[in-house]
């Protein structure tokens, strides 16, 4: 049985429903907030993967249907309606009118109070949707680079070859010669380009710890400008210097490829190469450090 009160016209209206009638809208609400919070896990779950866009689609209806349908009922049937109609001679308010009126709002305060698990089921389903707007930031920055950005394809034993596939051995250059090489699995890769340089017919230290990187005179370094990351194609026999054409960055193969003049900030990496018992040219390592421009060294 409903208990009712009336208003100053006289009219009736509802107070307080039957508690079996409030645990029913109870039920109706914490029900939708459950289905939104479901379908937001199957949302994340489906864009994580991939997922298809009807899929995606249907589960954001759900989604947002769910928390609609749940505040609208519990606004609507868990909360005071009133309204409650009072007419008034003047704006100052009567001792008890004031009484009154933190009644009625202690009162509904205290239905919202008696309900903390429907407040915590809207409060995860407004959160896990929140967090399901990030997804699409994340996956929308491609594939993670992991350590891409500080290693190159090439690795110890990697036959060393040219832009056509052949392999690099003591007669390919003369001293004063330059070519373009790669390693055999990766011809043509923008991170793998090396230039390989004779500057002489016998090994050659260009730093203290590097003494086997020169064997029979040739050293190999980075393609890649440590300013811009132009390739560095051009060589000056005569002063020994690799230039870089973009923004004419010196550096002295003979010394570790050392900038000596231009933006360059940093020499180009050396590969450590050898030939093996077939006079074929391969890498005894990969680069130390990574190639290219350092982007950890950007202000």
């Amino acid at each position: 049985m409903s208990i009712t009160e009336r208003d100053d016209s006289g009219a009736s209206h509802p107070a307080i429903e039957t508690v079996e009638g409030k645990r029913g809208y109870e039920l109706v609400v914490a029900a939708s907030f459950m289905v939104s919070v479901l379908a937001t896990v199957g949302l994340g779950v489906s864009y994580w993967l991939g997922g298809q866009p009807q899929i995606e689609g249907a589960l954001l209806f759900v989604t947002l249907g769910g928390i609609g349908i749940g505040m609208v009922a519990w606004g609507k049937y868990l909360v005071p309606q009133g309204p409650y109609v009072q007419e008034r001679e003047t704006l100052k308010s009567e001792i008890l009118e004031r009484e009154a009126f933190l009644e009625s709002l202690e009162r509904g305060q205290r239905q919202l109070g008696r309900r903390p698990f429907l407040g915590k089921l809207l409060g995860l389903s407004v959160g896990l949707f929140g967090i399901i707007n990030i997804f699409p930031f994340l996956r929308s920055l491609g594939p993670q680079p992991k350590k891409a950005l500080f290693t190159t394809p090439w690795k110890a034993g990697a036959l060393i070859v040219s832009v056509g596939g052949a392999p690099i051995t003591v007669d390919t250059l003369e001293v004063g010669g330059i070519q373009t090489v790669f390693p055999s699995y990766d011809v043509g890769g923008a991170i793998s380009q090396t230039v390989l340089i004779r500057i002489g017919d016998t090994n050659w230290t260009t730093l203290p710890g590097r003494e086997t990187w020169g064997p029979n005179g040739y050293l190999a370094y980075s393609k890649i400008c440590t300013h811009a990351g132009c390739p560095v194609g051009l060589y000056q026999e005569l002063t020994q210097q690799l230039l870089c054409p973009c923004h004419q960055s010196l550096f002295d193969v003979l010394t570790g490829a050392t900038p000596v003049f231009g933006p360059a900030p940093r020499p180009l990496p050396q590969l450590p190469i050898y030939f093996d018992s077939k006079g074929n040219l391969r890498a005894q390592a990969g680069y130390d450090q990574p190639v290219g421009p350092g982007f950890w060294e950007r202000g």
